[in-house]
C-alpha cells in the first residue's frame, strides 16, 4: 500500500520540490496551492503517480478549515507545512491585510493542520509532520544595521521552530516524528515575487533543501538547517534557550532592584 503525503504550497519552489521527491519515492500525493492551473499541470505531468489536487487559500478561514478536515480524515503518512507568502517589510510598512495574511499562512494554518493530523497519527502509531521555517527565525537578536527588517515574518518563523520543538516532545514515543527545516536563501520564486533580483547571490537549490530536510529527519534532528555546516551552532542556541528557561526564579533579579 502506498504511503500518502500532503504538501502545502506545492505549486512552486520548495513545496513543488517536496512533492516531486515524494512522487519519485512512490507516495500518493495531496498537493495544495492557490493556483489550480499549476496543481493540474503537476498532476498531469506525473501519470504514474496518484495525485489529488486541492485548491485552497490558507490565508482564509475557509481554506484552513477545508484542509484541516482533510488532515483529520485522510491517513496521512507525511504532512509538509510549506505554504508561505512574501510579505517582507518592517512592521510600520506592513499593511494590516498583509500582516493578517502572513500570520494566517505561517502560524494559524500550520497550527490547525498539525492539530488535525497529529491525533490520528498518534492513534495509528506512525506519521511525520515537517514544517518549513527559515534561518530568519534566529535573526531576532540582530541590530538595526541588519536589513531588510521583517518583524512579522521573523516572528512567524520563530513560532514554527518553538512550536515544532514543543510538539516533538509532546509526541515522543508515539511513533510520530515532528521536525522543522530552516532554509537560508533558496533559489525559488520567493524573492522575485517581491521584485528582488537575487541572481548574484549564492543560493541553495530547492532539491538540495529537500534532501537536507529529509536527511535531517533520518538523523533525528527536530530542527534541521541544511545550510549550516556545524551542527554544534544550533545545539548551542538551544542549550542557551534552556539555560535561560531553567535560570528563572520567583525572586526579582537584582539588576531590576538597583
Amino acid at each position: 500500500m502506498s504511503k500518502l503525503a500532503l504538501v502545502t504550497g506545492a505549486t512552486s519552489g520548495i513545496g513543488k520540490a517536496f512533492a516531486e521527491r515524494f512522487a519519485a519515492d512512490g507516495y500518493d500525493l495531496i498537493i495544495v496551492g492557490r493556483r489550480q492551473e499549476r496543481l493540474a499541470a503537476f498532476a498531469s505531468a506525473r501519470p504514474e503517480a496518484t495525485v489529488r489536487t486541492v485548491t485552497a487559500d490558507l490565508s482564509t478561514e475557509e481554506g484552513i478549515d477545508t484542509l484541516a478536515a482533510l488532515c483529520a480524515t485522510e491517513p496521512l503518512d507525511v504532512l509538509v507545512n510549506n505554504a508561505g507568502v512574501s510579505h517582507y517589510m518592517p512592521l510600520a510598512d506592513l499593511p494590516a491585510d498583509k500582516a493578517r495574511e502572513l500570520v494566517n499562512v505561517k502560524v494559524l494554518a500550520p497550527t490547525q493542520l498539525m492539530r488535525a493530523a497529529v491525533g490520528p497519527m498518534q492513534q495509528r502509531g506512525t506519521g511525520t509532520i515537517l514544517n518549513v521555517a527559515g534561518m530568519i527565525a534566529f535573526s531576532g537578536p540582530a541590530g538595526p544595521e541588519v536589513v531588510p527588517r521583517r518583524a512579522v515574518y521573523a516572528g512567524t518563523l520563530a513560532y514554527l521552530v518553538a512550536m515544532t520543538q514543543t510538539l516533538a516532545a509532546e509526541v515522543a514515543d508515539s511513533g510520530v516524528t515532528v521536525g522543522v527545516v530552516c532554509p537560508g536563501v533558496v533559489a525559488t520564486e520567493f524573492h522575485s515575487s517581491q521584485g528582488l533580483d537575487m541572481s548574484a547571490v549564492p543560493r541553495m537549490s530547492a532539491d538540495d533543501l529537500v534532501t537536507g530536510a529529509l536527511r535531517g529527519l533520518e538523523l533525528g534532528e527536530t530542527v534541521s538547517a541544511p545550510g549550516v555546516e556545524d551542527p554544534q551552532l544550533l545545539k548551542d542556541v538551544f542549550a542557551a534557550d534552556l539555560a535561560a528557561f531553567n535560570g528563572q526564579s520567583p525572586a526579582l533579579a537584582t539588576r531590576y532592584t538597583k
